[in-house]
Order: structure tokens, then C-alpha cells, then sequence
């Protein structure tokens, strides 16, 4: 029993640096610590069920130090803000006042469309229209609107994300490269592997940000058969 109770330790420590490693898009709503507990138990509830040449007893024994370190966890994560980093992790500001925040998407293994994904399910889908967004530790994200917009809500496509073209987009807007391109060199753009992210919506506006600076809009000319 102190065989299994010591390896099911070491499983347990094991997904729990993998899970914190993985970043928050695989976390979901849960804690790391959490997650990696629903991981465990289910596995480990299964096994003894299944395969009756493991005593039972094994399985119950595995679960209980599952359980035990579960509660341990639970009271480092509540005994201050350093435990609670290193088991939980902290939030992360994805979009403050400059704009995206390209950083802290790396460092939590997501990209300019997972978060445009998480702003579209709070019911935001302009870059702009939140003045911060957080991915806090569970996974979530929490944003503030930004009551300070004059135009009325559309749908952004993504006409460049990390400095590449999306092809499949600029066909739906039906705007050409080259028209892109001479409009991005009056803002000052002259490279467009630099850009982060470029959105245009219908009417024409667009969001663009360069990477290491502040983001900036304005307006492309689009004809009347341009728009979708």
C-alpha cells in the first residue's frame, strides 16, 4: 500500500506541472490542481473496477492519497499569494490600453483568434471594444467594455494574425493585397510580418496593431460589393 500511495504521489505532482506548463486554454474553469484531481480519480477509479486481478483495495488506497493531497493543495493555495502562484498561476492582462498584449498570449500558449473567441462568448467582437480584458487563473475571461466607442457593432474579419495574410478573409471582403498594403505604408507600416493583428470589419474599419506598440484604427475604402 505505501508503494501505490507513494507512486500515486508522484503522478499526482507530475500532471500537476504538466497541467500549470500547458497554459490556461487547457485548464478550462477549473484550477490546475483541480483538474489534474478530476484526471486522477476517474483513472484511478476505473482501473480496480475493470481489472479484478488488482485487489480493491489498491484502488481505494490510490484514490485516498489522491484525496490527501488534494486537501493539501487546497490549504497551500489559501496560505498566501506565493502558493497560490505557484499552484494556480496569476491573472494575465491580454488587452490594456495600448491594445493586445502579444506577451502574455505566449505565455499562456494562446493566439490572437482564441482570444477573439473568448471576447465573441462575452458578447464583444472588436478588438477595441474592451478597454482591459483578463484571462484570470482558471481559465476565464473577464473584460471591461469600453463605453467610449461611436460606431455601431459589426464583425471583424482577420485579414492578417502574426504577420501572415489570411487568404480565405481577404477573399470574403474582397479587398486585394496590394490595396492592404498601401493603406498599412500611410500608417507608418512598412513591413507586414510586424503586424499582430489586422481586422476589418464591413464599413471599413479596421483595428491594426504592430507588435511592441500601440494599436491603431481607420478606415479602408471599400465599394459597395466589398461589403458581406
Amino acid at each position: 500500500m505505501a508503494v501505490i500511495f507513494i507512486r500515486s504521489a508522484v503522478i499526482y505532482v507530475a500532471l500537476l506541472i504538466i497541467m500549470r506548463l500547458m497554459g490556461k486554454r487547457q485548464i478550462g474553469e477549473m484550477q490546475p490542481f483541480e483538474f489534474t484531481v478530476t484526471l486522477l480519480i476517474a483513472e484511478l477509479a476505473c482501473i480496480p473496477m475493470s481489472d479484478f486481478s488488482i485487489p480493491l483495495l489498491y484502488g481505494v488506497s490510490a484514490i485516498l492519497a489522491i484525496f490527501i493531497l488534494h486537501q493539501f493543495m487546497a490549504l497551500l493555495d489559501k496560505s498566501g499569494m506565493i502558493f497560490k502562484f505557484l499552484l494556480s498561476g496569476k491573472p494575465s492582462i491580454v488587452i490594456d490600453k495600448n491594445g493586445v498584449n502579444f506577451k502574455e498570449l505566449k505565455r499562456n500558449n494562446l493566439d490572437i483568434q482564441d482570444l477573439i473567441e473568448s471576447m465573441r462568448i462575452l458578447g464583444y467582437f472588436s478588438l477595441d471594444s474592451v478597454l482591459f480584458a483578463i484571462y484570470e487563473s482558471n481559465g476565464t475571461l473577464s473584460a471591461l467594455e469600453n463605453d467610449n466607442l461611436s460606431y455601431p457593432p459589426s464583425m471583424p474579419l482577420i485579414i492578417i494574425k502574426n504577420g501572415k495574410f489570411d487568404n480565405l478573409n481577404l477573399q470574403k471582403c474582397g479587398i486585394d493585397k496590394p490595396l492592404i498594403i498601401k493603406t498599412l505604408e500611410q500608417f507608418g507600416v512598412k513591413n507586414t510580418k510586424n503586424i499582430g493583428v489586422l481586422t476589418i470589419d464591413e464599413s471599413g474599419r479596421f483595428y491594426l496593431q504592430e507588435y511592441n506598440k500601440k494599436y491603431k484604427t481607420g478606415y479602408f475604402n471599400l465599394e459597395e460589393n466589398d461589403k458581406w
